[in-house]
């Protein structure tokens, strides 16, 4: 019985710190990567700004359901291994930059894309930075210590390069 006592005591100080890091990180955070594809810029503009074909080259979206456009430009929310998360277009500038935001500020994490294309010979260079804010410390703690901040943007830059194979 003693050695169930230390456990849940160990788990419930665990908790505790972890709780307590996540209170010091800061809430916001900024990631990066970059990548290149063997598209030219004005397709991989294409292909990023066409959100209903998210489904057919990211495993990971299982549906897009496209809403009403906000100040004329996409907004769409994708179910994301059963989680659904409402983004829209802030900025888009063909073929060089869009610029991407979660609309939902009910989920503990949002932030914004930036997506950078530049010619680079007969591809492009895509450099995708993220200027995240994380709401729930121990979710804070996650994303700086377990997952990574970019791991979702290399994710992404993954699926991408695969894409335009």
């Amino acid at each position: 019985m003693r050695w169930i006592v230390w456990i849940v005591g160990s788990l419930a100080v665990i908790v505790v710190l972890v709780t307590a890091v996540g209170y010091m990180l800061p809430k916001e955070h900024t990631a990066s990567v970059t990548s290149r594809v063997s598209m030219p810029p004005d397709a991989v503009y294409a292909l990023l700004s066409e959100v209903d074909k998210y489904p057919s080259w990211r495993p990971n979206v299982k549906s897009v359901s496209r809403q009403p456009d906000h100040d004329g430009k996409p907004a769409w929310t994708e179910d994301v291994g059963g989680d659904r998360i409402a983004l829209r277009f802030e900025r888009m500038e063909r073929p060089s930059l869009l610029v991407s935001r979660i609309a939902d500020p009910s989920l503990p994490f949002g932030g914004s894309w930036t997506y950078r294309i530049a010619s680079d010979g007969a591809g492009s260079t895509v450099s995708i930075t993220e200027n995240g804010e994380v709401y729930n410390p121990i979710f804070r703690f996650m994303s700086r210590f377990v997952l990574g901040h970019a791991a979702t943007l290399e994710e992404f830059a993954h699926h991408l390069e695969a894409r335009a194979r």
